[in-house]
Protein backbone atom coordinates (compact mmCIF):
# COMPACT_ATOMS: atom_id res chain seq x y z
CA UNK A 1 0.00 0.00 0.00
CA UNK A 2 1.32 3.43 -0.96
CA UNK A 3 2.30 5.54 2.06
CA UNK A 4 1.08 9.08 2.66
CA UNK A 5 3.99 11.44 1.97
CA UNK A 6 4.14 15.12 2.82
CA UNK A 7 7.26 16.71 1.38
CA UNK A 8 8.68 20.16 2.17
CA UNK A 9 5.38 21.38 3.58
CA UNK A 10 5.12 25.07 4.45
CA UNK A 11 2.27 26.62 6.38
CA UNK A 12 2.02 30.08 7.88
CA UNK A 13 -0.75 31.93 9.66
CA UNK A 14 -0.32 35.53 8.61
CA UNK A 15 3.36 36.31 9.09
CA UNK A 16 3.87 33.43 11.55
CA UNK A 17 5.49 30.39 9.93
CA UNK A 18 4.32 27.18 11.62
CA UNK A 19 5.65 24.47 9.30
CA UNK A 20 8.79 25.17 7.28
CA UNK A 21 10.03 22.59 4.76
CA UNK A 22 8.53 19.83 6.91
CA UNK A 23 8.45 16.29 5.53
CA UNK A 24 6.90 13.12 6.90
CA UNK A 25 5.98 9.70 5.55
CA UNK A 26 3.08 7.79 7.07
CA UNK A 27 2.99 4.07 6.32
CA UNK A 28 -0.12 2.02 7.12
CA UNK A 29 -0.48 1.40 10.85
CA UNK A 30 0.13 3.81 13.69
CA UNK A 31 2.62 6.66 13.78
CA UNK A 32 3.00 8.59 17.02
CA UNK A 33 4.01 12.23 16.75
CA UNK A 34 5.62 14.12 19.60
CA UNK A 35 7.08 17.61 19.83
CA UNK A 36 7.04 20.79 21.86
CA UNK A 37 3.95 22.99 22.04
CA UNK A 38 3.57 25.35 19.11
CA UNK A 39 5.81 23.37 16.75
CA UNK A 40 2.98 22.63 14.31
CA UNK A 41 1.62 19.22 15.29
CA UNK A 42 -2.02 20.31 15.16
CA UNK A 43 -1.44 22.23 11.93
CA UNK A 44 -0.04 19.03 10.44
CA UNK A 45 -3.12 17.15 11.68
CA UNK A 46 -5.39 19.74 10.01
CA UNK A 47 -3.49 19.38 6.72
CA UNK A 48 -3.85 15.58 6.88
CA UNK A 49 -7.56 15.94 7.67
CA UNK A 50 -7.92 18.30 4.70
CA UNK A 51 -9.20 21.06 6.98
CA UNK A 52 -6.45 23.43 5.88
CA UNK A 53 -4.18 23.47 2.87
CA UNK A 54 -0.42 23.85 2.99
CA UNK A 55 1.06 27.04 1.52
CA UNK A 56 3.67 25.00 -0.30
CA UNK A 57 5.15 21.54 -0.69
CA UNK A 58 3.66 18.36 -2.06
CA UNK A 59 1.42 15.60 -0.76
CA UNK A 60 1.19 12.09 -2.14
CA UNK A 61 -1.36 9.44 -1.18
CA UNK A 62 -3.54 11.89 0.76
CA UNK A 63 -6.16 12.94 -1.78
CA UNK A 64 -7.80 9.50 -1.90
CA UNK A 65 -7.85 9.07 1.89
CA UNK A 66 -11.01 9.53 3.96
CA UNK A 67 -10.02 11.04 7.33
CA UNK A 68 -11.58 10.83 10.77
CA UNK A 69 -10.25 13.02 13.55
CA UNK A 70 -10.28 13.34 17.30
CA UNK A 71 -9.59 17.03 17.87
CA UNK A 72 -7.86 18.50 20.92
CA UNK A 73 -11.30 19.83 21.84
CA UNK A 74 -14.13 17.32 21.92
CA UNK A 75 -16.33 19.17 19.37
CA UNK A 76 -19.45 17.26 20.33
CA UNK A 77 -23.09 18.16 19.71
CA UNK A 78 -23.81 19.13 23.33
CA UNK A 79 -27.61 19.29 22.86
CA UNK A 80 -27.73 15.73 21.47
CA UNK A 81 -27.46 12.44 23.33
CA UNK A 82 -24.27 10.40 23.43
CA UNK A 83 -25.71 7.92 20.93
CA UNK A 84 -26.95 10.69 18.63
CA UNK A 85 -23.43 12.13 18.53
CA UNK A 86 -22.14 8.87 17.10
CA UNK A 87 -25.06 8.26 14.77
CA UNK A 88 -24.48 11.75 13.33
CA UNK A 89 -21.33 10.46 11.59
CA UNK A 90 -22.63 7.01 10.67
CA UNK A 91 -26.10 5.47 11.17
CA UNK A 92 -24.88 2.18 12.61
CA UNK A 93 -26.55 1.85 16.02
CA UNK A 94 -25.23 -1.64 16.75
CA UNK A 95 -21.60 -0.66 16.20
CA UNK A 96 -22.14 2.66 18.02
CA UNK A 97 -23.52 0.92 21.11
CA UNK A 98 -20.70 -1.62 20.97
CA UNK A 99 -18.04 1.12 20.91
CA UNK A 100 -19.72 3.06 23.71
CA UNK A 101 -19.97 -0.10 25.79
CA UNK A 102 -16.27 -0.87 25.23
CA UNK A 103 -15.50 2.68 26.37
CA UNK A 104 -17.48 2.21 29.59
CA UNK A 105 -20.30 4.52 28.51
CA UNK A 106 -23.20 2.03 28.29
CA UNK A 107 -24.99 3.74 31.18
CA UNK A 108 -25.04 7.19 29.56
CA UNK A 109 -25.95 6.39 25.95
CA UNK A 110 -29.23 8.32 26.16
CA UNK A 111 -27.93 11.24 28.24
CA UNK A 112 -27.32 14.66 26.71
CA UNK A 113 -23.64 15.10 26.02
CA UNK A 114 -23.64 18.45 27.86
CA UNK A 115 -24.29 16.61 31.15
CA UNK A 116 -21.16 14.43 30.93
CA UNK A 117 -17.82 14.90 32.65
CA UNK A 118 -14.80 15.95 30.61
CA UNK A 119 -13.36 12.44 30.55
CA UNK A 120 -16.67 10.97 29.40
CA UNK A 121 -16.92 13.53 26.60
CA UNK A 122 -13.42 12.61 25.52
CA UNK A 123 -14.42 8.95 25.26
CA UNK A 124 -17.47 9.91 23.19
CA UNK A 125 -15.22 11.87 20.81
CA UNK A 126 -12.92 8.86 20.40
CA UNK A 127 -15.85 6.49 19.80
CA UNK A 128 -17.32 8.87 17.22
CA UNK A 129 -14.05 8.91 15.25
CA UNK A 130 -13.75 5.12 15.39
CA UNK A 131 -17.33 4.68 14.15
CA UNK A 132 -16.98 6.90 11.11
CA UNK A 133 -15.99 5.58 7.70
CA UNK A 134 -12.27 6.31 7.37
CA UNK A 135 -8.93 4.99 6.25
CA UNK A 136 -6.92 7.79 7.90
CA UNK A 137 -7.36 8.22 11.66
CA UNK A 138 -5.93 11.43 13.13
CA UNK A 139 -5.79 11.61 16.92
CA UNK A 140 -4.76 14.98 18.39
CA UNK A 141 -4.05 14.35 22.08
CA UNK A 142 -6.92 11.84 22.21
CA UNK A 143 -6.30 10.65 25.76
CA UNK A 144 -6.02 14.00 27.54
CA UNK A 145 -8.41 14.35 30.43
CA UNK A 146 -8.77 10.59 30.91
CA UNK A 147 -8.08 9.23 34.39
CA UNK A 148 -5.36 6.65 34.92
CA UNK A 149 -7.89 3.82 35.23
CA UNK A 150 -9.81 4.64 32.03
CA UNK A 151 -6.87 5.68 29.83
CA UNK A 152 -5.43 2.16 29.27
CA UNK A 153 -8.87 0.87 28.26
CA UNK A 154 -9.29 3.59 25.63
CA UNK A 155 -5.70 3.24 24.37
CA UNK A 156 -6.24 -0.51 23.94
CA UNK A 157 -9.56 0.09 22.20
CA UNK A 158 -7.95 2.50 19.69
CA UNK A 159 -4.93 0.28 19.21
CA UNK A 160 -7.15 -2.75 18.51
CA UNK A 161 -9.11 -0.68 16.00
CA UNK A 162 -5.88 0.16 14.13
CA UNK A 163 -4.41 -3.35 14.31
CA UNK A 164 -7.62 -4.94 12.96
CA UNK A 165 -7.46 -2.74 9.86
CA UNK A 166 -4.23 -3.30 7.92
CA UNK A 167 -5.29 -0.65 5.37
CA UNK A 168 -5.64 2.05 8.03
CA UNK A 169 -3.24 4.96 8.40
CA UNK A 170 -3.13 6.51 11.87
CA UNK A 171 -1.35 9.51 13.37
CA UNK A 172 -1.50 9.91 17.15
CA UNK A 173 -0.25 13.24 18.53
CA UNK A 174 0.76 13.06 22.16
CA UNK A 175 3.03 14.75 24.70
CA UNK A 176 3.25 11.59 26.78
CA UNK A 177 5.95 9.01 25.90
CA UNK A 178 4.02 6.36 27.85
CA UNK A 179 0.96 6.91 25.63
CA UNK A 180 3.11 6.63 22.50
CA UNK A 181 4.64 3.39 23.79
CA UNK A 182 1.21 1.98 24.68
CA UNK A 183 -0.13 2.87 21.21
CA UNK A 184 2.71 1.03 19.49
CA UNK A 185 3.90 1.77 16.00
CA UNK A 186 6.48 4.29 14.92
CA UNK A 187 7.57 7.40 16.82
CA UNK A 188 8.35 10.66 15.03
CA UNK A 189 9.63 13.69 16.95
CA UNK A 190 9.16 17.12 15.39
Amino acid sequence: MTPIVLHNINKSYGTLPVLVQFSITLPPGNTNLMGTSGIGKTTLAFILAKLTAPDGGTTTGLSERLPAMVFQEDRLLEHKTVLQNLLFVKPDPNRAVSLLTQAGLAGVINKKTATLSGGMKRRVAVCRALLSDHDLLILDEPFKGLDEITKPTIINMVRRHIEERPFLFSLCITHDPAEAEAMGGRLVVM
